[in-house]
């Protein structure tokens, strides 16, 4: 047997330059995706080929250096080939070596056609591995760019450098953008968010800060699924069906922006309204930042301040003095249009209407607690600005020099 095994290496030895270019041959004959790979890809490729009927020859001659020499076809290949060859297209090429190798050996030995078949079976789980690692590679690496990503947006810090980064990512998102704050699982899965994600027509980026989870969301172009919801939903509602991958605890909206560049001020929004959240005894899960403006006012969110007098404020001044007159009134008499009417000397049905007026200028309803409390910091909020620009005003002026 050992003189009928040497005599079979040595005519292995001999053929293996024909099987090699047999091979070569069999894989443009078959493989649409070979011959239309560059030169030198296609070369590597060869090599590849090339190393593992060598290696299939040392193996043969002993058979305990499989881990080794299976490990040893893949070292020959550039790195660049493993991110445009696939793992499907690498056991597409061991299965055309193997098809020509056993075609040339079929009539010379039986023990080389196991040998062979066995050993192939090796050099599957070596692709397979390889290619495993190298996606476990990948993994870790989007996974400390997505948390670079994300954490940048929170902090406003964004650079020159982060479209490209986003880029790297894969990010899908064409439109608005939303981020969502709350607090982390006991268990995390990743994997479950982004599918959930996918089926309600947006993209995510997710980051993970010890007890707080972030989710930045974005409108995208995804292709359409089975079960995919292909309506475009608001953002409340696609909180409303992430809200179970979040821990217990508070969940806050941010205002929707117009693209991923502009994410940080409604991280910056989500973030206030998180900090503060408990604050509201009864508020909903989720709830959107801008329901928390007064709490965030009070706990000096600037921009929040802003928003109220900008968003109430100045809107009911300009519209009518009447308006806001009767606002103050409503609210420091108790929410009491009977109260009210007394102290401006008009009809209940007059404060009727100009609530009403006010309802349509500022989209808020003063009848209601939540939103009476939302009206009411923005009046006190404007009024403290407005006597502020007065007294600055009124410093400005110098008085005229006595003669």
């Amino acid at each position: 047997m050992a003189q009928e095994k040497a005599e079979t290496l040595v005519w292995l030895r001999r053929i293996s330059g024909d099987l090699a270019t047999a091979t070569i041959q069999r894989l443009e004959e078959t493989l649409p995706w070979y011959a239309e790979m560059p030169p030198a890809r296609r070369s590597a490729v060869g090599l590849v080929a090339q190393a593992g009927i060598t290696s299939f020859l040392k193996w043969f001659e002993e058979p305990a250096s499989t881990p080794a020499i299976a490990a040893d076809i893949f070292a020959a290949a550039p790195r660049e080939l493993l991110r445009s060859v696939s793992l499907t297209q690498t056991l597409q090429l061991v299965r055309v070596t193997v098809e020509v190798m056993e075609e040339r050996v079929a009539g010379r030995s039986e023990r080389v056609r196991e040998a062979m078949l066995s050993y192939s079976r090796e050099v599957a789980f070596a692709a397979a591995d390889v290619y495993a690692r190298a996606a476990e590679a990948r993994g870790l690496w989007d996974a400390r760019l997505e948390a670079l990503v994300v954490d940048s947006i929170l902090t406003g810090e964004a650079d020159d450098e982060l479209p490209s980064r986003i880029a790297a990512l894969g990010w899908h998102g064409h439109g608005e953008v939303s981020v969502l704050v709350g607090t982390t699982p006991p268990q995390l899965d990743v994997d479950q968010v982004r599918r959930t994600a996918r089926k309600l027509g947006v993209d995510v980026l997710i980051g993970v800060q010890g007890s707080r989870l972030v989710l930045v969301l974005g409108r995208a172009d995804l292709p359409a699924r089975a079960g995919d919801d292909v309506t475009e939903l608001p953002f409340t509602e696609i909180a409303k069906r992430l809200e179970p991958s979040f821990g217990s605890g508070h969940l806050v909206l941010g205002p929707a922006v117009p693209a991923l560049v502009d994410a940080g001020q409604s991280a910056r929004a989500a973030l206030a309204g998180f900090a503060v959240a408990r604050a509201w005894r009864h508020a909903p899960r989720p709830v959107e930042a801008d329901d928390l403006l007064p709490e965030r006012a009070l706990a000096g969110d600037a921009v929040a301040k802003q928003t109220l007098v900008d968003r109430v404020y100045r809107p009911l001044q300009a519209h009518s003095a009447d308006l806001v007159a009767t606002l103050w009134s409503y609210l420091d008499n108790g929410r009491s249009l009977e109260a009210t009417a007394r102290e401006l000397y008009v009809h209940p049905n007059t404060v009727r209407y100009r609530l009403k007026r006010v309802s349509e200028v500022i989209g808020w309803d003063a009848t209601g607690p939540r939103e009476a409390l939302i009206l009411q910091t923005a009046l006190i909020l404007g009024s403290i600005g407005t006597d502020a620009t007065r007294r600055r005003g009124l410093a400005g002026r110098r008085p005229a020099p006595s003669r």
